[in-house]
């Protein structure tokens, strides 16, 4: 009895020093907030996955909702190495790393390494907001979750989007999939934390409104009345059919809005002038966003305040900027527009000034969810927390080797001779190329989804299959989740009620022939996704089909909706409303393929290319593109911060079409003119000029690749072999193959160390504070820094050198010192590249194809001025057979005090390796300037396998 009475009042005695609110789990601690507070959060709970990631969940309600999360990785493993304490109002768990307090009447938390200082900290109060919702009958939340953020605070990542913003502290970006435009709702700080959120709906970095209309302000037409701005429609040629009328908004952004036009205008060869004056009703920075296609400028009290731009009408772009604004101030304003076609889009759209403390701060909005839910992930480096990134979602696969080598492609080669031709006419000419695409249209005209070729056009597509092999090189074929209503296989989705139906009820006709009705299947649905393979396995794979493009991933069911209709296209899926599932359906479609492909031959590396992209799409080998971009220096530029933004979201695969997808017509013009006169005009010199710049840049992506509408974009049909055009890309084609060790070593690395091939500055060089908005030149590994150049006819540009290490010029060896700017040579032929001190950079032979021949002859190169390191990784390239430790690595480590160079003992093995090769060892010296040539002689150094020391610099 004794004993008992013991036992029982340690209970009471432990549960009277105890909040009643607190529970302590196997991985964590649930607080249940008891008290009334403004956010209404009732419940929080925190899960210690590892002592650097936390994961949070807050909701209104007493319990939590046990839903499988799309974005984590199945079985991740959580730790149960962490303690609770309780002092006063707080509530702290602590790992090795961080401590984690909550506030137990208002739910705030805060995250703090072990020196007590905060890294990341919600918002006074607990800054949540869960708004209810109800669709298709069920409930959720909109939810908001604000974080405080210092000043000298920058923030990346988001997946990538074409408004070419770069750092995004106090900027706004609306997260949703849409051709182009790519979301990742995971953001890095250059704090080095992250936050995965764990949403998959329309989601908001910033700002949580939408975009308002120009009534918002008090608008003047060009004759000075109150009332709307002067709308001018005027026919190119015929001024007689001029419409003038006044208009209080610029909205013409969805389809269903363009009745508002005036009524039979038809916008073929027209322009369109809004004029007068806009008066602000209070003072501040104003935020605008431009949406447009065809050829659209924009100014404020008559400056500038965009630049022409141009998109093509089916495809229009989106663009931002600010001006400030005095109350009741009237200030000039003109928008001028000339549309792409009898069927174009503008809308000028603005929010509001925010004071600078609030639009600064970390701000997640989501529309429908069950709670507040997102994974806290610190680090030493941002590399660091990638990782973090990649541990809660998943490892990125190796690419296969081939990969890493050029793609051609088209908008679409026609016929298989078509295709033939062009990869034997690299060939002859040895321009290197390892993967020839067939884009979409293979089929025939009226059987989208039948996974078959066209008979007449493609009469033995086996046939073409194994030429392709033949001349050593691979083919990724066009998929879409798309099917007419009219084939087998919508028939076979439909009987199991795996189809999207709001396209056939509304009986939408896509663009093709006679225009045929259809929709996608619904990816969500694991049988859907069983049956998707089945389909392509059957009728693709079968054939020695090599790689896979997932076009319109997004889903684009139909182009230029609104978020409603978009909604009720792609909806309701297996598991639950298209509103709480918007963004993740490019992620599940992913799996269908990975998942598919490895289960009937799990040896053969998986490729996927997508046009849209997830939180943890890189587990499934899958790459993202960025789209049908256009042809303009200015699309260019922007693909420069999209991608570095996309390699910061945590996904290491990107590209792009170099050269654009969409055409400008005066560049199609010209090309015709040249083909029938033989002279190169003014514009086709500009196009000449603008695929050597974008090919020089997309030489230094994780994937090199060409494709878009015609012109035709394989190098012979841009430009004839003695122009300059011609001869810059393919320098720039054989420096990518010889740079071949470097970059397999690269793609290695992102499995075995969670690495990032496109770098940004501020990954590397982040303790130079100037970096943080620099988002025009790179790094290519660790190594080379890599600066395009994005503006017709120069021959320099500005670049800037982080302080952090001196650089050599990569063609001349000149050296420069860290910590300036300077304006550096750019001729037409060449892009500046840079290389830091201490790199090491392994040069492969010359090459056609990325499994010619084996690198037996290597040049290392080795720039002095710092230590350096660098790892050379190599596997058989098409297998998995790395996952089980089959590969070897050779550790290069570069001593500058003693000007030493050791290449240490090769370390694992795999089928085929070669036993000895000769490393040709290249030493530059800030004193002795040397340019990059692979093929210089330097020491000559035989290597077996065991480690040797290589004196240098004697």
């Amino acid at each position: 009895m004794e004993r008992i009475f013991c036992i029982v009042f340690s209970i009471l005695f432990f549960l009277s020093c105890t909040s009643a609110g607190l529970e302590k789990t196997q991985n964590g601690v649930i607080i249940r907030i008891n008290q009334e507070n403004s956010s209404g959060v009732k419940t929080i709970r925190l899960n210690v996955v590892n002592d650097k990631i936390i994961h949070v969940s807050a909701t209104p309600e007493k319990n939590f909702p046990n839903e499988r999360s799309l974005i984590i990785q199945s079985g991740l493993n959580m730790s149960d190495k962490f303690s609770v304490e309780e002092k006063e109002d707080i509530i702290i768990l602590s790992t090795d790393s961080l401590d984690v307090t909550i506030h137990k009447s208002t739910g705030e938390i805060a995250f703090l390494n072990k020196k007590g200082e905060y890294i990341l900290r919600e918002n006074s109060g607990g800054g949540k907001t869960f708004t209810p919702i109800e669709v298709e009958k069920t409930k959720g939340y909109t939810v908001h979750q604000l974080f405080e953020s210092p000043d000298d605070e920058a923030f990346y990542g988001l997946g990538q989007h074409q408004s070419d913003d770069f750092n995004y502290k106090g900027k706004n970006e609306s997260l949703f999939q849409y051709n182009t435009k790519v979301s990742v709702p995971f953001v890095i700080s250059n704090k080095n934390y992250g936050i995965v959120w764990d949403n998959y709906s329309l989601s908001k970095f910033g700002d949580v409104r939408d975009y308002a209309d120009l009534d918002r302000f008090r608008l003047y037409g060009a004759d000075g009345s109150e009332g709307g701005l002067t709308a001018v429609y005027s026919k190119k040629n015929d001024p007689s059919k001029t419409i003038v009328r006044k208009e209080n908004r610029l909205d013409y952004q969805f389809l269903p809005l363009l009745k508002n036009f005036p009524e039979n205008f038809d916008l073929n060869h027209s322009n369109i002038v809004w004029s007068g004056e806009i008066e602000a009703p209070e003072s501040g920075l104003y935020r605008f966003f431009l949406h447009y296609a065809g050829y659209t400028k924009v100014y404020i009290n008559n400056e500038p305040v965009v630049e022409e731009r141009w998109r093509t009408a089916w495809n229009p772009n989106s663009y931002k900027f600010e001006y400030n604004f005095r109350e009741g101030e009237r200030v000039p304003i003109r928008i001028e527009w000339e549309p792409d076609g009898g069927v174009s889009y503008i809308a000028l759209k603005v929010l509001s000034p925010v004071p600078d403390e609030e639009q600064n701060k970390l701000s997640l909005w989501s529309e429908m969810g069950n709670g507040i839910d997102y994974y806290f992930v610190a680090g030493n480096s941002m590399d660091d927390v990638i990782s973090g990134y990649r541990t809660l979602t998943g490892k990125s696969q190796i690419m296969p080797k081939w990969a890493m080598g050029f793609w051609q492609s088209r908008e679409r080669y026609k016929t298989q001779d078509e295709l033939l031709e062009t990869l034997a006419e690299f060939r002859k000419r040895e321009i290197p190329i390892d993967n020839i695409v067939q884009d979409w249209s293979y089929w025939p005209e009226a059987e989208w989804g039948s996974h078959k070729f066209d008979k007449e056009r493609f009469p033995d597509p086996k046939g073409m299959v194994d030429k392709i092999h033949e001349m050593n090189a691979r083919i990724m074929i066009s998929v879409w989740p798309k099917f007419y209503m009219n084939t087998d296989h919508y028939k076979e989705f439909d009987k199991n009620g795996w189809m999207y139906q709001q396209a056939v009820k509304d009986s939408i006709r896509d663009w093709i022939g006679q225009g045929y009705i259809g929709s996608f299947y619904d990816a969500y649905a694991e049988g859907a996704r069983k049956l998707f393979w089945k389909q392509l396995e059957e009728n693709l794979y079968s054939l020695g089909i090599d790689a896979w493009w997932m076009d319109a991933s997004e889903p684009n069911i139909q182009d230029n909706t609104d978020m409603d209709y978009r909604k009720k296209l792609c909806g309701p899926t297996a598991l639950g409303s298209s509103t709480k599932y918007f963004n993740a359906y490019s992620l599940v479609n992913a799996e269908a393929i990975y998942d598919g492909q490895r289960s009937v031959n799990p040896d053969d590396r998986v490729f996927l290319l997508t046009r849209s992209g997830f939180t943890g799409i890189q587990r499934y080998s899958t790459a993202v593109w960025s789209g049908d971009i256009g042809t303009r220096w200015e699309d260019m530029k922007a693909q420069i911060s999209a991608g570095l933004n996309f390699a910061l979201s945590g996904i290491p695969y990107w590209t792009m079409d170099i050269g654009g997808f969409c055409v400008e017509k005066r560049y199609e013009q010209a090309q015709h003119y040249f083909d029938a006169t033989g002279i190169e005009n003014e514009d086709l010199k500009e196009w000449r000029e603008l695929n050597t710049r974008w090919a020089q840049f997309g030489a230094f992506v994780p994937l090199f690749r060409s494709h878009g509408q015609f012109p035709y974009r394989e190098v012979f049909n841009i430009a004839p072999e003695d122009h300059p055009a011609y001869q810059s890309m393919v320098y720039y084609n054989k420096l990518r193959y010889r740079l071949m060790p470097y970059i397999y070593s690269l793609a290695g690395m992102t499995y075995f160390n969670d690495y990032t091939i496109m770098r940004a500055l501020v990954m590397n060089h982040g303790k130079d504070t100037k970096v943080n908005d620099i988002g025009d030149q790179y790094m290519f590994g660790d190594m080379l820094m890599v600066c395009p150049v994005y503006e017709y006819k120069a021959t320099d540009r500005e670049v800037y050198f982080p302080v952090t290490t001196g650089w050599y010029d990569f063609y001349t060896g000149k050296f420069i010192e860290g910590g300036q700017k300077q304006r550096v040579d750019a001729p037409y032929s060449r892009m500046p590249l840079f290389v830091r001190e201490g790199a090491i950079i392994p040069f492969g032979p010359e090459i056609q194809y990325s499994d010619e021949k084996k690198a037996e002859n290597i040049t290392l190169y080795v720039f002095a001025g710092k230590n350096g390191t660098f790892s050379l990784y190599e596997d058989e390239g098409v297998n998995y057979n790395y996952e089980k430790g089959a590969y070897a690595t050779i550790r290069f480590n570069y001593d500058d005090a003693t000007k030493t160079l050791v290449i240490g003992d090769r370390e694992g093995s795999f089928e085929g390796m070669l036993q000895e090769r000769r490393f040709n060892v290249v030493y530059v010296d800030k004193n002795v300037p040397q340019g990059v040539n692979p093929d210089i002689k330097g020491i000559e150094v035989v290597y077996t396998g065991a480690a040797q020391k290589i004196p240098l610099g004697k």
